[in-house]
C-alpha cells in the first residue's frame, strides 16, 4: 500500500491536496499488519517509511504536515509494546484524517456562505475543497456561471468542469488557460484551492499567478479556498516540483529545452480573501 501511494502521488492520480494527505496518511496502516520484533523495529519502520511518503511530493505542505503528525507522536511516546505502538498509530492517523477531512468540510461550508447567488466565477485546476462549496452551495438554492480552465499540460481543469456540469444549478463553460484575460472581465470572483500559504505566498498550480494578476488589474476579487492547516508559518519551505516535458510536447524536443513547473507563487497581495474553516481573512 505504501509504494502503490508513493506511486500515486508522483504521478499526480489525485489533484486534491487534501486527499494526498489523507491517502499518504492511511497508507501508514499497512505498518499495523506487519511483524516486528521490537518496538525499536516498529519505530524505524514507521520513521523510514514516513520519510518515503513525504519524499513523493516535497510541496504538499499538508501532505508532509499530516504524515510527520503520525510520526512524531509515536517516536515521542513512552511505548512499552510493539501491540501499543501500533495501536497509537492507529489512533492518531485516525485523528489527522478527521482533522483533514473536517478542515475541508468547513471551509467549504464558509465560502459556500459567501459566493452571491447568481454570481459568475472562474475557477482553476482542481480543488475539491471549492467543489464541495459548489455542491453545497447549490443545494442550498444558488447559481452559478462558472469559467474553468484547462490547467494545462495534465488539463485537470477537464476533470472540474466535468464534475460540476453535473450539478443543478451551475453552467459551467471550459476554456483555454491563456483565454482568462477575456472571460475574466465578466466574472464577479476568482475562487481557487490552495496547495499552501508560506511566508506571505500562495503556492497553488501553475497558472494561477497570470489569472491573479490580471483579475486584480480587472478589479476581480480572487478568493482562496482551503484548510487552515496549509497556511504554514514555519517549519516548512516550500519545493516546486517540475514534471517530465514530455507531458508538455510529446514528441522529442530536438535543439530546445521543455520546462514543466507544477507550481507558481501568487503573492497574498493579489488575494481579495481567504477562506478555511477558521473563517475569512480578507487582504
Amino acid at each position: 500500500m505504501i509504494d502503490e501511494t508513493v506511486e500515486e502521488i508522483q504521478e499526480m492520480q489525485s489533484h486534491s491536496s487534501s486527499v494526498v494527505a489523507v491517502r499518504a496518511t492511511r497508507a501508514l496502516e499497512e505498518l499495523i499488519d506487519r511483524e516486528f520484533a521490537t518496538v525499536e523495529e516498529y519505530i524505524r519502520s514507521l520513521e523510514r517509511n514516513g520519510s518515503v511518503l513525504r519524499r513523493a511530493n516535497h510541496s504538499h505542505a499538508s501532505l508532509q504536515n499530516a504524515v510527520r503528525a503520525v510520526v512524531d507522536d509515536v517516536t515521542n511516546a513512552d511505548l512499552e509494546s510493539v501491540e501499543e505502538a501500533k495501536r497509537l498509530t492507529q489512533e492518531r492517523i485516525d485523528a489527522v484524517v478527521s482533522r483533514v477531512e473536517s478542515g475541508k468540510r468547513l471551509a467549504a461550508e464558509n465560502a459556500a456562505e459567501i459566493l452571491d447567488d447568481g454570481a459568475t466565477l472562474l475557477t482553476h485546476d482542481y480543488s475539491s475543497t471549492v467543489l464541495e462549496a459548489l455542491e453545497q452551495a447549490t443545494e442550498a438554492g444558488k447559481t452559478f456561471d462558472v469559467y474553468i480552465t484547462e490547467a494545462r499540460p495534465r488539463y485537470i481543469g477537464r476533470k472540474t468542469a466535468r464534475t460540476l456540469a453535473e450539478l443543478d444549478g451551475v453552467d459551467a463553460t471550459l476554456i483555454t488557460d491563456s483565454a482568462h484575460g477575456v472571460y475574466l472581465e465578466d466574472c464577479d470572483r476568482v475562487v481557487v484551492g490552495m496547495d499552501c500559504i508560506v511566508d506571505e505566498t500562495l503556492y497553488n498550480r501553475v497558472g494561477t499567478f497570470p489569472i491573479a494578476a490580471t483579475a486584480a488589474q480587472l478589479d476581480v476579487p480572487v478568493t482562496v479556498l482551503g484548510s487552515a492547516s496549509k497556511i504554514v508559518s514555519e517549519g516548512f519551505v516550500f519545493e516546486n516540483e517540475f514534471r517530465t516535458g514530455s507531458e508538455v510536447m510529446p514528441e522529442p524536443a530536438e535543439g530546445f529545452a521543455v520546462e514543466n513547473p507544477n507550481y507558481d507563487a501568487t503573492p497574498v497581495a493579489l488575494l481579495d480573501s481567504v477562506v478555511t474553516d477558521e473563517g475569512r481573512r480578507e487582504f
